[in-house]
């Protein structure tokens, strides 16, 4: 099987090419060609790009056209282009392309690429692609597709080099030789016992360092981490960035080696975590744009912006109860909006890294005074300098410095509250075994605006009889 084209290559031993930089100008014209179907000239285009870059094309293309193109790709650039393009473009040429050429190109990935785009193919075309493939390619992606695609057993890879401990250093170095020639980067030999346990790994430099006849359990590390299949993918990647590995073997309950997890495979789960965290803060997900009907997307958000909605009522009310105040210094109410954002952006910037901390495992609930403290220094500059920026703003307006202080102690209060609510409430939504990323936007925003505010006119009422 060909490589993923995210794992890279060795550049010393792989001819590189001089490829074009792909601006609009490029993709405009590109565009003409393709529209006037003018073959020669496409190709020689895409010819001087990567597969990356074509996938970025065929993204822009209307879905006739980019399928048009893509036909005209090798089985080898097909293959690692269709890795990188977004999912409608590649629902429409997966199920447009016939039959012969589909298994062609899925038999030239990764047996975990392989797994990926079999996955996503109907049933009755996913069984014809197995049936067609070769067999031992088929077995490898029947038993990935048997994973959850979110677990580390959706993301291995069957291809890795295997060494048993008591070969030689010379064997193994073989090994890596015979996979380098097949195009697979290798970043680890591991190592398995007489029963195919896994009890170690060698890095690829040890292997340089040491006598050929050496064996490899001698210089193996033995407590080279390991996972099983069941493991979440926002754990494997935590073990990625604890450990600072490129590569993961995962083993069965008993120890046996089934695969291995590389670093590509990792950035793309960060990716993907981080994008679904985002959308769900908004209230969708992930890949609702361009995927869902507008129906859809509005059912899916209209619960918290409804759940949302009722929160500010609340705010509503407390500007009501202080009709007579705002009544009496109108200017007052230009500062509300001002306060209410400036403290709502802060919060959710709270919130934003809170969530990504709890799914990276570097914010800790256990020790929730950590984050909560570390927090508040920072919402505690940022409130003094806003608070002190607004008063002045405020008091040079409104002609008296007693109105710049109530501007601006209530920008400072409100951001501070607005921090530490942005904090605690992702987790709090985590201990309680709510998904953060869902609750903490509406929820900050809220309760932000009702404390905000209410703080604001309160101390403005304060100090009626001297504004």
């Amino acid at each position: 099987m060909a490589q993923d084209t995210d794992t890279p290559i060795d550049e010393t031993t792989v001819p590189q090419k001089e490829t074009l930089e792909v601006d609009d100008e490029l993709l405009r014209d590109l565009e003409d060609l393709v529209k006037s179907r003018s073959d020669y000239l496409v190709l020689n285009i895409i010819q001087d790009l990567v597969p990356g870059d074509i996938a970025h094309i065929l993204n822009r293309l209307e879905m006739a056209d980019a399928l048009y193109v893509f036909g005209m790709l090798t089985n080898e650039v097909a293959s690692a282009a269709v890795l990188d393009l977004d999912e409608p473009t590649r629902e429409h040429i997966l199920a447009n392309l016939a039959q012969d050429r589909l298994t062609e190109i899925v038999g030239e990935m990764d047996s975990d690429d392989a797994a990926d785009v079999v996955g996503e193919l109907s049933d009755e075309k996913a069984e014809s692609v197995l049936e067609t493939m070769n067999v031992a390619d088929s077995s490898q992606v029947e038993e990935l597709l048997r994973y959850d695609e979110n677990t580390a057993g959706g993301l291995m890879a069957k291809e890795m080099a295997v060494v048993s401990k008591t070969d030689t250093v010379k064997a193994a170095i073989r090994v890596v030789r015979k996979l380098a020639k097949e195009k697979m980067h290798v970043y680890n030999v591991y190592v398995v016992d007489e029963s195919g346990l896994f009890i170690g790994a060698v890095q690829l430099p040890d292997l340089l360092l040491h006598a050929p006849n050496k064996r490899v359990y001698k210089i193996m590390n033995a407590d080279y981490r390991s996972v099983t299949p069941d493991v979440d993918q926002e754990e494997v990647a935590r073990i990625f960035s604890k450990y600072d590995i490129v590569s993961l073997p995962v083993t069965d309950t008993a120890g046996k080696l089934l695969g291995r997890i590389t670093i590509d495979d990792v950035v793309d789960v960060l990716k993907e975590e981080h994008d679904e965290d985002v959308a769900r803060m908004a209230g969708t997900d992930s890949v609702s744009v361009g995927q869902r009907s507008p129906t859809r997307m509005a059912l899916m958000r209209l619960p918290w912006v409804m759940m949302t909605l009722l929160l500010q009522l609340i705010a509503g009310v407390v500007v009501h109860v202080f009709d007579k105040t705002l009544s009496q210094v109108i200017l007052l109410a230009s500062f509300m909006p001002i306060i209410s954002a400036i403290s709502g952006n802060t919060g959710l910037q709270s919130a934003a890294m809170i969530v990504r901390g709890i799914a990276t495992g570097q914010v800790d609930t256990k020790r929730w005074w950590l984050p909560l403290r570390r927090q508040l220094i920072v919402t505690l500059i940022i409130g003094a300098a806003c608070g002190l920026v607004l008063g002045l703003i405020a008091g040079f307006w409104h002609g008296t410095p007693l109105f710049g202080a109530v501007v601006g102690t209530s920008m400072f209060i409100a951001i501070n509250f607005s921090g530490m609510v942005g904090t605690a409430t992702p987790m709090i939504s985590h201990s309680l075994g709510f998904d953060p990323a869902i609750t903490a936007g509406p929820f900050e925003t809220a309760f932000q605006d009702i404390i905000g505010i209410t703080v604001f006119l309160s101390l403005a009422t304060a100090m009626l009889q001297w504004l």
